[in-house]
């Protein structure tokens, strides 16, 4: 095993001290093609190109003397820290940073990023990285090959934004380009860039934040899920609409960050807009323009970012981009084999009766769905006598594709 492993995060500026001795002891020394020409690195010492860390950190285990390793920015932050430091390698690591590329990129932006949310592309995590940036303001992807700003913009199909793209920070070919994600995809970008998104709603930090990121709280102190109606701007709906539903049919999806949900039939808004506060990136369909409207509306009062299309499915399903996790407010059998079609992982929806509920589940179950059926009541009472308010009875459908149920 190596005697001594230096890690050295490197920005473009003037090394450190720190790491020009840690450089100039080093007998192997590993780094992408840019680090490895540095006149610090020692002519004598063993070159190792960096494309694999988990083929280099080998090599480095296997090493006697003392190792460097070479990175772009703050090699702790999505860096190779990480990866050096997986137990099956045995290595220990001196860390010697610099200004991580995504600090440099906000610099060049001349903009705070306390708020940002940060992600990492790559062609598998790619949609995903795509559904953060419908869902929050201020985003930073790191990009990779197969997964930069052209990909993104790609993605986006419809949406707008504004990208900050930012190329071979630190170094003597440093561009930083500002374009409308219309625009992005007609250009062929350098690697590695860092890209920052901005656009979906309003700003979500506000001055005396504490805590970066998305903020925890809730505009005017609202607290809480499985809001009534009443406070998304609406009227207490139909059934469809009742709190107790709308809450399990929330428990059964479970929209989380990196999701896409679609809210068939999306009414008030409400199941669009909680799902948007768990962080999840939402399409709200209803094909009645007042609705949409409605959903526009509690989507800015909640400081949220939920795309809304207007469209009546099945037809305007086939031009949405693939969903996670989806919720039929409406529609029928049609609509039910049409998003199974899709393949999300769960779906929810919910019946006024039993047959109904039996067609519906039965083309879940055809289309390769594990279904769970249960009927809710709930009882509203007034508490000054005592006496009932209001009863919703109804059967909640939710299913889970077959490949994924336990």
């Amino acid at each position: 095993m190596a005697d001594r492993v230096t890690v050295i995060g490197w920005d473009g500026s003037p090394l450190t001290r720190a790491a020009t001795a840690a450089l100039s002891a080093a007998t192997l020394v590993a780094g992408a093609a840019h680090h490895l020409a540095l006149p610090e690195v020692p002519g004598s010492a063993e070159r190792i190109r960096l494309g694999s860390v988990d083929l280099a950190a080998r090599r480095i285990a296997g090493h006697r003397g003392s190792a460097v390793v070479l990175a772009d920015g703050d090699p702790g932050f999505f860096g190779v820290v990480r990866t050096l430091r997986k137990p099956e390698h045995g290595l220990e690591v001196e860390v010697v940073p610099a200004v991580s590329s995504v600090a440099t990129a906000f610099a060049r932006a001349g903009m705070p990023w306390d708020d940002a949310q940060i992600v990492v592309a790559h062609p598998r995590t790619l949609r995903r990285a795509v559904n953060i940036i419908r869902a929050h303001h201020k985003v930073a992807v790191l990009t990779s090959p197969g997964a930069g700003p052209a990909e993104l913009a790609l993605l986006l199909e419809g949406v707008h934004r504004t990208f900050v793209i930012c190329e071979e920070l630190g170094t003597e070919r440093e561009r930083v380009t500002v374009l409308t994600s219309d625009k992005t995809a007609d250009h062929t970008w350098r690697d590695p860039n860092v890209v920052i998104v901005i656009g979906g709603g309003p700003e979500t930090t506000a001055n005396g934040a504490w805590i970066a990121g998305r903020r925890p709280d809730h505009p005017e102190g609202v607290r809480g899920w499985a809001l009534p109606a009443a406070s998304y701007g609406a009227g207490e709906g139909g059934e469809g609409e009742s709190p107790g539903l709308r809450a399990a049919q929330l428990a059964r999806l479970g929209p989380r960050t990196g999701d896409l949900v679609w809210d068939i039939g999306s009414g008030s808004g409400a199941l669009a807009v909680e799902a948007a506060r768990f962080g999840a990136a939402v399409l709200a369909v209803d094909s009645d323009p007042d609705a949409c409207a409605r959903t526009a509306t509690a989507a800015r009062t909640f400081k949220v970012s939920v795309q809304v299309v207007r469209g009546t499915a099945p037809h305007v399903l086939e031009r949405l981009p693939e969903p996670d996790v989806v919720r039929i407010g409406g529609g029928g059998v049609p609509v039910v084999t049409a998003v199974a079609d899709r393949r999300p992982e769960r779906i929810v929806t919910h019946a006024s009766n039993r047959d109904e509920a039996e067609a519906l589940g039965a083309a879940l179950t055809e289309n390769g769905y594990t279904v769970e059926c249960a009927l809710l009541q709930s009882v509203e009472l007034d508490t000054s006598d005592w006496a009932e308010r209001e009863r919703s009875v109804v059967f909640l459908l939710s299913a889970v594709r077959s490949d994924l149920a336990p």
